[in-house]
């Protein structure tokens, strides 16, 4: 005697889900352009391991600032951490999160360049 299993299948309800993309380049949705600096005050040691951060695991690409690259002068700390913390900003999609580096970064909308 064979038996007969019934199996129902239930529709399932689609939700539509509105995505938005992050904005690309250098801005935000309210502010306009920004960039992520070197805080000021923080300690050199403190500056030193997020620069080391953001060049290594990071995965910044940081031979602009080694010696003889194009943004290696000046030849400081603070602009070196300022442009390696920039870089790795605007490649993540210019969040707050992308530029804490253990709070020694902040954003500004002070082009960096033209200090």
């Amino acid at each position: 005697m064979a038996r007969g299993i019934v199996v129902q299948e239930k529709e399932e309800t689609a939700i539509p889900v509105q995505t938005f993309s992050p904005p690309e380049g250098n801005t935000t949705f309210i502010d306009g352009t920004t960039w992520c600096v070197a805080l000021a005050g923080v300690s050199q040691t403190d500056l030193q391991n997020a620069l080391d951060w953001a060049c290594g695991l990071g995965m910044t690409d940081c031979t602009a600032i080694k010696v003889g690259g194009p943004c290696y002068e000046p030849d400081t700390l603070v602009s070196h951490a300022s442009f390696a913390f920039n870089t790795y900003y605007q490649a993540n999609g210019n969040s707050d999160i992308a530029c804490n580096f253990g709070g020694t970064a902040t954003v500004t909308k002070n082009n960096p360049i033209l200090r």
